[in-house]
């Protein structure tokens, strides 16, 4: 409907027409009391302006019905508005099971994005029409903000930190891509498109590099970065084994539990002595300045792919 009008961006996602309808009654609202208020307080100005007749209004004592009009009527449009929200909220905070992970690494001035097939691009992010997808997301430097008007989500991303986002396109085409923080003198540089694509030229798109996959390239880093010296069965063990740990809560010394995801991972990487598995000794080095955040999320995706029957 608005689609010619700059300020309305296309909704090409599933979640985009919600947020537009919690928009414009929010608008509606606002415009309305805003209104209202304008007009009777410029009624009552007129009305009951010094005149020599009327030398002043006279004192009201109070009215329990207005009083409770007045109360319930404002309380009750906040509750609509908060349970709207709300349930927005939570739709989109819930990442659909079949879910496709991308990962995503913000640094000054572009994004680097990576698909689980291995297909890596900047600034540009193809997606397949009619697919949830995930976005893992990491900053290398500053904040950034990962955001893209048409599907209407956008989230900050924090240095030290991963965020997830999701979406489903439901319209095919090129749609714009922004960084929505302020990152640096070229900041405004900081922009690419999203390219919504039918599932069959998707696939053909994805076969047209041959590169390795981000589970692929974590296995390679892993021995690289000589994990396999401590996390393997046998003698040498002296770290917990990762395969089929990902997703599950692990005992920490203290008796603290924590779970065992993306964050637990990227910590103990770049902070191995912060939260120590129970059972094992703080002998992990710390490997800050010396790997990336495109290469944690590789190592990331190999420690996920690991079966419980594999000994790394």
């Amino acid at each position: 409907m608005f689609r010619g009008l700059p300020l309305f961006p296309e909704a090409a996602s599933t979640i985009a027409g919600g947020v537009d309808l919690l928009y414009f009654f929010l608008t509606a609202v606002t415009v309305f009391f805003s209104g209202l208020i304008f007009i009777l307080v410029f009624f009552f100005a007129v009305k009951f302006r010094c005149r020599p007749q009327n030398p002043g209004p006279q004192h009201v004592h109070g009215h329990l019905g207005l009083e409770v009009f007045w109360s319930v009527v404002p309380f009750g449009i906040t509750i609509v508005m908060f349970t709207w929200g709300a349930s927005l909220y939570m739709r989109d905070a819930r990442v659909p099971e079949d879910a496709s992970d991308i990962y995503v690494v913000g640094r000054q001035w572009m994004w680097k994005i990576q698909h689980p097939e291995g297909r890596r691009e900047i600034n540009e992010l193809h997606v397949p029409l009619g697919q949830p997808i995930k976005l893992t997301l990491a900053s290398q430097d500053v904040i950034h903000s990962f955001y893209i008007p048409a599907f209407r989500i956008k989230h900050d991303v924090v240095p030290g930190r991963y965020v997830t986002m999701w979406f489903e396109a439901n319209r095919v085409g090129e749609y714009h891509l922004f960084c929505a923080e302020y990152c640096g003198t070229q900041h405004s540089g900081m922009i690419g498109r999203v390219v919504v694509m039918e599932p069959k030229d998707y696939e053909l798109w994805l076969g047209g590099v041959n590169e390795a996959t981000p589970a692929e390239a974590g296995e390679k880093l892993f021995t690289e970065f000589n994990c396999v010296n401590c996390h393997q069965t046998g003698a040498r063990q002296r770290c917990p084994l990762l395969g089929g740990l990902f997703g599950k809560d692990i005992l920490l010394e203290g008796g603290r539990k924590v779970k065992f995801d993306e964050s637990y991972i990227r910590e103990s990487i770049i902070t191995p002595n912060a939260k120590i598995a129970a059972g094992y000794s703080a002998v992990m080095p710390t490997y800050r300045g010396q790997i990336s955040e495109e290469q944690i999320l590789e190592l990331i995706a190999y420690i996920k792919s690991l079966s419980p029957a594999e000994g790394k």
